[in-house]
């Protein structure tokens, strides 16, 4: 969902010397490769690499470019995930999710104790404090060999001068304009001056998005959680009854993490993890399927499929009642990827019938006895 705010889905790149993966359209060479959501953002960080840069520049470059490609996910105004793996094996994970504003309270999404339809999806008080600044910036000075500026002028470029209209982006645009015109910045940035939808083939131009990564790129995090696009952000905030401050935008930081850490079948896998659920639920669920050949099965078979959407019932179940923001919260990662936990969740799997989600609880354990007594 498109807002004047853009709150997006958390960018995941894996990276090492040589090679950087996250979806769709690729771009690669002979010790390289860069996939992305857009043909344009691969481009781009292949680019990068064939400069001189490595792979963290490219990812860098790659990500801000996604913010003027894939408007609806590429995101400077929400946030996301990084896990990286160096050419020496060093293994990290940037944590650069989206965090509650400091006015946020437990019930702002309800009214009388009832869900308010819509309040914690389409309206202003739905925004988080935007991370993924913060964390592509970290990570460029952290592990990058480029200059701020190199790394991100392409993304400038494509938002000042524009790229040809992808069918997929095209069609996207189109079937959100209703929800833009609701919004006049959503409007001014995505549909035409008619109000009409842009078409495949156009050239579209972000001038907006253009001066914003122009100041990111002049003065760091500084250019956006600070100065003119910080004033921009809480001034929209304050009109549309939203909670993001001055302060909750200079006080954010992303955090380092130790990534998750699991084996399949003699492969290591290596992970993101918490806030994040994705490491849990892939340790878990590859747990849960390690006794069985699935490849034997038959790639999309009923049999492999089956099993699958079985072991992700149960993780899921458990992510709903046990995961949340390590910050906060003291989640279980251990015991969840625990490889006889997820043997005993998966003791009622029945191969010749599925079961149902609502009948699949959340695995517990207890760490003393239940019983109590009471002496009066």
């Amino acid at each position: 969902m498109y807002s004047t705010v853009r709150r997006c889905i958390g960018l995941l790149l894996c990276v090492s010397s040589v090679a950087f993966a996250a979806s769709h359209d690729a771009t690669h060479g002979a010790s390289a490769m860069v996939a992305s959501r857009t043909a344009i953002a691969s481009e781009v960080g292949a680019d990068i690499m064939r400069q001189g840069g490595n792979a963290i520049d490219a990812a860098v470059a790659t990500g801000f470019a996604l913010a003027v490609t894939h408007p609806s996910a590429g995101n400077i105004g929400g946030g996301g995930f990084m896990v990286i793996r160096l050419a020496d094996g060093t293994l990290i994970t940037n944590d650069h999710r989206e965090r509650a504003p400091g006015a946020a309270t437990r019930d702002m999404y309800l009214d009388g104790g009832v869900v308010v339809p819509g309040l914690s999806t389409k309206s202003h008080k739905a925004s988080g404090v935007p991370g993924s600044v913060a964390g592509l910036l970290d990570v460029l000075e952290r592990f990058g060999t480029m200059p701020r500026a190199k790394v991100m002028a392409p993304a400038i470029r494509l938002a000042k001068d524009g790229f040809i209209l992808s069918y997929d982006l095209a069609t996207d645009l189109a079937r959100q304009q209703t929800d833009f015109a609701r919004y006049p910045g959503s409007a001014q940035a995505f549909l035409k001056a008619d109000g009409s939808a842009y078409r495949q083939g156009e050239r579209f131009t972000q001038p907006l998005l253009a001066k914003t990564l122009e100041r990111i790129s002049a003065k760091g995090r500084d250019g956006f959680y600070k100065g003119k696009t910080a004033d921009l952000l809480v001034a929209e905030m304050a009109r549309g009854g939203g909670l993001i401050s001055h302060d909750d935008l200079a006080s954010y930081r992303s955090v380092w993490r130790e990534p998750i850490r699991s084996t399949y079948k003699g492969f290591q896998i290596v992970s993101m993890p918490p806030p994040s659920s994705g490491g849990v639920l892939l340790a878990q669920m590859l747990n849960m399927l390690e006794p069985y050949d699935l490849g034997a099965m038959g790639y999309g078979s009923a049999d492999a499929i089956h099993h699958m959407i079985e072991a992700e019932r149960r993780a899921y179940a458990d992510r709903a009642e046990h995961l949340g923001d390590p910050d906060f919260y003291p989640v279980p990662v251990a015991r969840l990827i625990d490889k006889a936990y997820a043997r005993l969740r998966f003791a009622d799997f029945d191969k010749t019938r599925a079961s149902r989600s609502q009948d699949i609880g959340a695995g517990q354990w207890v760490a003393e006895s239940p019983d109590t007594t009471h002496a009066s």
